[in-house]
């Protein structure tokens, strides 16, 4: 799995004008899956985002985890994280395919649930729009 994560103030996605997940402080995590990709995993992944230290402690430092800061997260499917541009044109063979990817998308969400966060989404294969007020801006990628 690869995932992009956004510390953000908000962010929400929308498909066809309508908003269908949205947050306020926390993390806009773009996620992909990859066709070797297991359960462990999703679990993994879910783990270490969640348990990032990237919100601001008292003295200005990168201290703080998501449950510290009381912040959620909203997660997009990305299957673009696995693209192929050794060309011009991007290929995509390299992502899972849906039979695989949705099971494993839903595992990261619900590994975060569990948690006690709140999770917001998109829809998986859908055209979303994506809007987000960075933080800092602090992204952190290929986690």
């Amino acid at each position: 799995m690869r995932a992009v994560v956004t510390r953000v103030s908000s962010a929400s996605v929308a498909i066809d004008g309508n908003t269908v997940g949205a947050i306020e402080k926390g993390y806009l995590v773009l996620l992909g899956v990859g066709p070797d990709d297991t359960q462990a995993v999703a679990d993994k992944l879910a783990e270490k985002i969640c348990n990032l230290r990237v919100f601001e402690d008292e003295n200005g430092k990168m201290n703080l985890n998501l449950e510290q800061v009381g912040g959620a997260l909203l997660v997009v499917s990305q299957f673009t994280l696995y693209a192929d541009t050794s060309s011009r044109r991007p290929g995509f063979t390299g992502a899972a395919k849906p039979d695989v990817a949705i099971p494993l998308y839903e595992r990261f969400m619900e590994t975060c649930r569990a948690r006690g966060f709140q999770v917001e989404h998109g829809e998986f294969g859908a055209d979303m729009q994506v809007a987000s007020v960075n933080d800092g801006p602090v992204t952190h990628s290929s986690l």
